[in-house]
């Protein structure tokens, strides 16, 4: 395995640990974060931006099952609803790649928390008991969770503003570029 690639690795298992670690620290009480206020879509995204395509896949997906290892399962299709909804952050991010600006990553973010919120609402709806399998059991699931997708798009905007701003700027401040690790696209490297 090539230094670069070592270095993606490496980066890649950091990313996973963080997002996994502020989960967990979140959920014990160690770290004050209102609910759904958690990095894993813009690790998903990020991940989908800047590094190979196996890993923005494998990151989300990484921290999610190393956290609820921790924190404990949920009902199954609900739990798919969540990990499928990283997953789709992590295809956004393949187009931010290619499309990459403020503006498009910004759209991105809140195209994940709207995926984030219809998926997940919805499978509570479907495969839940909380609500009843009738139009005013899914207008009421959705009702209720517009305060915590207020709080998805909060904590995916501000997480995804920390991610790819350090990254960026790291990029760009040459005393701290050392610390990123080179990414190559192709025949091109990116730093």
């Amino acid at each position: 395995m090539t230094a670069m690639k070592k270095n993606i690795v490496w980066f890649a298992i950091f990313l996973v640990v963080a997002a996994a670690a502020t989960r967990v620290l979140r959920h014990l009480g160690f770290i004050d974060l209102p609910p759904n206020v958690a990095p894993v879509a813009a690790l998903a995204m990020f991940g989908g931006v800047y590094l190979p395509k196996r890993y923005a896949l494998m990151l989300p997906l990484g921290a999610m099952l190393v956290s609820d290892i921790v924190i404990g399962f949920y009902t199954p299709a609900v739990m798919a609803s969540v990990y499928v909804s990283f997953v789709v952050s992590s295809l956004i991010g393949f187009w931010i790649r290619r499309h990459k600006n403020i503006g498009s990553t910004v759209a991105g973010s809140l195209l994940g928390s709207m995926v984030f919120f219809i998926t997940t609402n919805g499978a509570v709806w479907l495969f839940g008991t909380w609500y009843p399998r009738t139009l005013t059991g899914l207008t009421d699931v959705y009702l209720a969770g517009i305060p915590f997708f207020r709080n998805t798009v909060l904590g995916d905007l501000g997480f995804v503003g920390i991610m790819f701003g350090a990254y960026e700027l790291a990029l760009y401040d040459a005393p701290f570029s050392s610390f990123v690790p080179a990414i190559e696209y192709g025949s091109v490297q990116v730093r």
